[in-house]
């Protein structure tokens, strides 16, 4: 299942970069884009929004919406 992720608080490549270490954690392919504040995960069918939320806000970031 894909879903996106809108960051709040991402202002650089080593934001990308947290973001990116933090949500692969927890899913299986992730693609962070810095100028759209976005995340686009796979996860498998067990992994829930709270738990992607939780994996960002880890990381130091505000996760505004999950689709």
């Amino acid at each position: 299942m894909k879903k996106t992720i809108n960051i709040e608080g991402m202002s650089c490549q080593s934001c990308v970069n947290h973001v990116t270490e933090a949500l692969e954690k927890v899913a299986g392919s992730v693609e962070v884009d810095l100028e759209a504040k976005q995340a686009t995960v796979e996860v498998a069918g067990d992994v829930t929004s709270e738990t992607l939320s939780q994996a960002v806000a880890g990381a130091g970031y505000t996760v505004v919406s999950i689709s």
